[in-house]
């Protein structure tokens, strides 16, 4: 008898295997064109070199994309911690950003081992919208000004009071003139590149708003400011003791635990967002933690700058057809080689075109059309909103974020206080007092004034329709009606659905 055993893979399951990591490979090189201008903004946003972001891009994609948590999230230098990074840059200095971010790192990897990883699902929407708004809104008043290669004035406020005289500034100056002019062609290409032929749209559009832009400011001869990029190794800093020294700062410390919780609050909430898009295995929110946290502690030990899963690539990656984490691992090694090989190439980058990348990106978290949505849907949830955003653009963005949670609870009891009694005529006659909304302690003097303007008989107490009744509410309505039973008055009552009773068993007084 002959035994034939074949251990070469069947045609299908070659064919299967080819196009499994055929998608991943090509997901992971569009995610690779839209980081890379991306990353680069984000440095001359956040005051750093152009390689310490990449050098995050990299740790990214390598080390943060390798370990479990999400699958297809995408991570590295987020716009949404620009503002933050630069103002640690100006307060504290580059050699103490690399520990700082290390430090938030281990931050992040002892709240993961704490699990902690779900609480951040504890967040009011609007409250995460305002955030993103706010975030949105500080980028678009700083990159104003880089679009015409000016210096922003200072902080957010600063900064929107000083648009009218930038504008006129940069009607007067022919060089600040074409920069804005150039910025704002980037622009255009971004927004209106969804409408190119299909063929063109293989290119994202902020890296066709980079292409285009660099060409015309060659073609022209523009006078404007290039983006000056060195050697990769040369932008690594390892931690010394002076910087190390640093952390016994509470100034350090309390940054420290800044860029921990926003940072892990930006990389969990797009998470849920990121879900909703794909199909595959859902985020494992505590490993996630342990998985930025990780990534953070190597890119501050290089010298880079804080990462958080960035929903604007990972949105990316998931639409190009990643299945897999291999593609957002892959985006980092194409990131890694073009640093190495053509770094010559992002020196030929207009600044103000790196400004338009994220003035849109900023455009896009602002989302002004959600606004007026939410009005007519919630005023409560909207006005929670506007108070997020305009706080952080009062403030900072976690002194806003914390108004903004305060805003939230209080919007939660003004709707735990809210109490209606509508008195009508009973089916079985005699009066009945129907109650709506929630009865909670905030709502026991509406409570008890209502009751006590019932002075008939025979009284019927609907409570059916209640959101919420508290012991203390019960207790209320308990000696209303045995009051008014020893005065010869009969009062039945009617609970919500599964409350504890604590009126008679028989609902008779």
């Amino acid at each position: 008898m002959t035994l034939n055993i074949s251990v070469e893979p069947s045609k299908h399951q070659l064919v299967d295997l080819v196009g499994r990591y055929r998608s991943d490979v090509l997901a992971s090189l569009v995610v690779f064109l839209v980081a890379l201008p991306l990353c680069i903004g984000i440095a001359v946003a956040s005051g750093v070199t152009p390689e310490a972001a990449i050098i995050t891009a990299i740790v990214g994609g390598l080390v943060t994309g390798m370990m479990p948590g999400s699958s297809l999230q995408v991570s590295g230098p987020a716009a949404g911690l620009a503002v933050l990074v630069f103002d640690a840059v100006q307060t504290h200095g580059t050699a103490t950003l690399g520990m700082i971010v290390l430090g938030s790192g281990v931050l992040q990897i002892l709240m993961g081992l704490a699990r902690l990883g779900k609480w951040f699902q504890a967040m009011a929407s609007s409250v995460v919208a305002g955030m993103l708004a706010g975030i949105g809104l500080l980028i678009i008043l700083g990159q104003a000004y880089a679009l015409a290669d000016r210096k922003a004035p200072g902080d957010a406020v600063h900064n929107l009071i000083g648009l009218p005289a930038l504008l006129q500034g940069a009607s007067g100056d022919p060089a600040a003139r074409g920069a804005l002019l150039l910025g704002v062609c980037g622009l255009v290409v971004i927004a209106f590149w969804g409408r190119a032929p299909k063929a063109l749209r293989v290119v994202p559009g902020p890296l066709a708003a980079v292409l285009v832009v660099a060409a015309l400011a060659a073609f022209l001869h523009a006078d404007v400011r290039m983006l000056s990029v060195g050697v990769l190794l040369d932008a690594v800093h390892l931690p010394t003791a002076e910087s190390a020294g640093a952390l016994m700062s509470p100034a350090v410390l309390g940054t420290m635990l800044v860029f921990a919780l926003i940072g892990s609050a930006e990389s969990l909430f797009g998470a849920t967002a990121v879900d909703r898009m794909h199909n595959g295995p859902k985020t494992r929110y505590n490993k996630e933690l342990l998985a930025q946290g990780t990534g953070n502690v190597v890119s501050g030990f290089l010298g880079g700058i804080p990462l958080t899963a960035v929903v604007v690539r990972s949105a990316a990656n998931v639409h190009a057809g990643a299945r897999t984490k291999l593609s957002r691992v892959l985006h980092g090694v194409w990131m890694l080689a073009f640093a190495v090989l053509a770094p010559g190439v992002l020196r030929l980058v207009p600044i103000t075109v790196l400004a338009a990348i994220l003035v849109f990106s900023g455009w896009k978290l602002l989302n002004p059309r959600q606004v007026p949505q939410l009005w007519r849907h919630d005023r409560g949830e909207a006005a929670v909103l506007i108070v997020t955003t305009c706080a952080i653009l009062a403030t900072d963005l976690l002194e806003g974020v914390v108004i903004g949670l305060v805003a939230a609870l209080f919007k939660l009891a003004w709707q735990m206080s809210r109490l209606t009694a509508t008195r009508g005529l009973a089916s079985g006659g005699g009066v009945e007092l129907v109650f709506g909304g929630s009865a909670t302690f905030l709502t026991v003097p509406k409570l008890q004034a209502a009751l006590d303007a019932v002075r008939d008989d025979v009284v019927h107490l609907d409570m059916t329709s209640l959101t919420h009744l508290d012991r203390t509410c019960h207790g209320v309505v308990d000696d209303w009606a045995r009051q008014r039973g020893k005065e010869g008055a009969k009062v039945t009552t009617a609970l919500p659905p599964g409350a504890h009773r604590n009126l008679r068993n028989d609902g008779v007084h």
